[in-house]
This record gives structure tokens, C-alpha cells and sequence, in this order.
């Protein structure tokens, strides 16, 4: 029950694209009776906006702003009919978002503020980086469905290289924002952009919830889906939604979706608090 919980030394924002609304709901909440000063938080994949956000003070106007822009759209794909976006328009939507959210002033508190990790992964180089992220993407599907765990053991043996980057002095260098949207890039959807020189894919199908380096303290892991699987560690505790988000992962057409996802986080923290 969330009142007997130690506050948090560490949050974990775990992956799930647009399901990670619901962390931004749950913490609004949360933060409303309790005052958390993490000293180590860990972003990856959507969970690096929505810890960015939050961090910044900002969790409810990313809220406003994805919705305004899924406003615009009544279709996540059409072969037939691909317009200036392509075929798909969720990697220009999502970069128009971080970039207009994630502005000088809130990129200056996360600089600022405490501890913040975000995983990105590096796939094999074989020249065809959208192929190869691709076939990662359908190990990582079959993986999660078949270990029902947030922690994966596949990503290595397939070639692909997870690491954590210091979000603090990256934002205090600039690259906050191309940082924010190389961790969440899932082929062929996305196409995988260079970080440092490098291709990127999502970090979350190397781990979807990696805990920070250091890794000490009471963790909360907030994840976006039930797992059947979460190891039993001391101090560490796993926190998911009550029910399935009304978000899905990368469906950029329902604004009210959203707005549901976050208020089942709010829901979700009431009861914790209530209880």
C-alpha cells in the first residue's frame, strides 16, 4: 500500500510509449501529498519524456501539447496515401512535441537536477540500420511475451548494446531533446538516428525498466503493463496501472486516450493514498 512505502532514493520510469501518460498522472497525484526527492532516476524509451517532464515540472503541459497535435490526425498509417510525414507520421509528431515541451528553461532544470540516466541501445552495424532495428524490435516482441518480465536477457546475444547516458550534462550541453527522442525509436516505424556517431534504437528492448549506476536505495519501478515475472529484491518495488491503459503504445490518433491514461494514474494514486 502506497502510505506504508519509504519514499523513494531512486525512480525508475519504465518503457511503453504512450502509456508512460499514465506515470505523469500517477505522480501529479502522488506529489499532491507527498514531496519526492528522489537522489537517482533511470528513463527509457517513453519513459524518458515522462521522466524528463516530470523532473521539469512540466508532466501536465506534455499532456496538452501531445494531445493538441494528435488532434491533427485520424490515422496512424496508409500505404497508399503517404503525405509529407511518410507512411507512418509518428516520428515527426513525437520530435515536433519534445521539442516544443522540452524548451531552454525546462532542458535547464533537468541540468540542474538530481541524478537522471536514459538508456539507449546501439544495434549491430550491418548497413541496413531500419532492417536490423526491425528484426531487434520482433526478437524483443517475442521476448517479452515469452519471459513476461520487464528485464530481458536477449539483447547481447543478438548484438545489441544497451548503455545509460548522463541526461543532466547532456541537457546542460544542448542535446536534451535529440537525446529524448533517440531513446524511443522503434523500426520501422522510426527511423534509427545517430547518437554520438552511432545508430539508435529504443533502449527498452534491451531492458524496459534499467535500474540507475548507482544502483542503491528504496527504488520505485513505475512500469506501464502488469509482468507475471518481477524480481523479488530488496527495497525495490514494482508499481503498474490497475487496469490496461486506454493508450496503446504508438496509436497517434485518440487525444482522449491519452487524457484517460492519465487520469487511470491519478485514479491509481488516489487509491494507493486512500488505502
Amino acid at each position: 500500500m502506497m502510505p506504508d512505502l519509504p519514499d523513494p532514493e531512486q525512480i525508475v520510469f519504465s518503457g511503453g510509449g504512450l502509456r508512460c501518460f499514465w506515470q505523469g498522472g500517477f505522480l501529479s497525484r502522488i506529489g499532491q501529498e507527498r514531496t519526492l526527492t528522489p537522489q537517482r532516476m533511470t528513463g527509457v524509451s517513453g519513459g524518458a519524456l515522462a521522466g524528463a517532464a516530470w523532473i521539469a515540472g512540466i508532466a501536465e503541459r506534455l499532456l496538452d501539447e501531445m494531445s493538441s497535435a494528435f488532434e491533427e490526425r485520424d490515422h496512424n498509417l496508409d500505404l497508399f496515401d503517404a503525405d509529407s510525414d511518410g507512411i507512418t507520421p509518428h516520428q515527426k509528431i513525437y520530435c515536433d512535441v519534445v521539442a516544443r515541451v522540452m524548451d531552454d528553461a525546462a532542458c535547464a532544470k533537468v541540468a540542474q537536477a538530481a541524478q537522471f540516466q536514459i538508456q539507449i541501445a546501439h544495434p549491430p552495424e550491418t548497413g541496413h540500420p531500419t532492417l536490423t532495428g526491425t528484426a531487434l524490435a520482433a526478437a524483443y516482441e517475442a521476448e517479452l511475451h515469452t519471459v513476461k518480465s520487464p528485464h530481458f536477457s536477449w539483447a547481447e546475444k543478438l548484438g545489441l548494446q544497451a548503455h545509460l547516458v548522463d541526461a543532466n550534462e547532456v541537457a546542460q550541453n544542448g542535446r536534451l531533446v535529440d537525446l529524448i527522442t533517440a531513446a524511443a525509436v522503434i523500426p520501422p516505424v522510426f527511423e534509427p538516428p545517430l547518437w554520438d556517431g552511432k545508430r539508435v534504437v529504443d533502449g527498452g528492448m534491451a531492458d524496459q525498466a534499467p535500474m540507475p549506476a548507482p544502483n542503491e536505495g528504496v527504488t520505485w519501478v513505475l512500469l506501464t503493463r502488469p509482468y507475471k515475472r518481477l524480481p523479488e529484491m530488496e527495497n525495490r518495488f514494482y508499481i503498474w496501472p490497475s487496469n490496461e491503459t486506454p493508450a496503446d503504445k504508438i496509436d497517434f490518433t485518440d487525444p482522449r486516450k491519452l487524457r484517460d491514461t492519465w487520469d487511470l494514474g491519478v485514479s491509481d494514486a488516489e487509491n494507493w493514498l486512500s488505502a
